[in-house]
């Protein structure tokens, strides 16, 4: 893992119309090599393409909070700048800027505050598999709470692999 990167961790509880994940934490990574590559974008899906990451994709965060019950997620900053809403309407305000990385257990709430004109993100999923997207109370939230403990793991850090946080922090 580069030197360089600085990790930090939160744990956001249920708040009643977002699950987040019962027991894994959100993971940051700041600075990570990809802050300094040619092309960011490219970067990212190499790492994620190398470690299993994969249905691949490069667009914005939605503007309204909402989460995945079915797969984690990856997001790697390749331009701009933005504030993010993480962990539902309870969590915490994060500013994220090229070359950081968010990873997202699944139930995570995340949406975009604000942003710069040329933000985008780089995003994938374990195994490759495609997730839901569902909005805070929407549908039978008991039902995305057990799909979300069913998740399995990932079987690698999708930018550090076998030595990167996710392994760390997820195991």
């Amino acid at each position: 893992m580069s030197r360089s990167a600085e990790i930090e961790t939160r744990l956001f509880p249920d708040d009643g119309r977002t699950p987040n994940h019962p027991t894994l934490p959100l993971i940051v990574m700041r600075h990570t090599e990809a802050a300094d590559a040619e092309d960011p974008a490219e970067w990212f899906e190499e790492r994620y393409a190398a470690n299993g990451w994969g249905s691949t994709w490069r667009w914005g965060v939605y503007s309204y909070q909402h989460f995945h019950s079915t797969n984690h997620e990856v997001l790697g900053v390749a331009r701009g700048s933005a504030s993010l809403m993480l962990g539902g309407e309870e969590g915490g305000e994060f500013r994220v800027a090229v070359g950081d990385v968010l990873v997202l257990p699944a139930g995570y709430g995340h949406m975009c505050l604000s942003a710069s004109e040329d933000f985008q993100v780089v995003g994938a999923y374990p195994r490759g598999e495609k997730v839901d997207l569902i909005r805070p109370s929407e549908g039978n939230l008991d039902a995305a709470r057990g799909r979300i403990e069913k998740v399995p793991l990932p079987e690698r850090d999708p930018v550090y692999g076998e030595e990167g946080p996710v392994m760390e922090f997820w195991r």
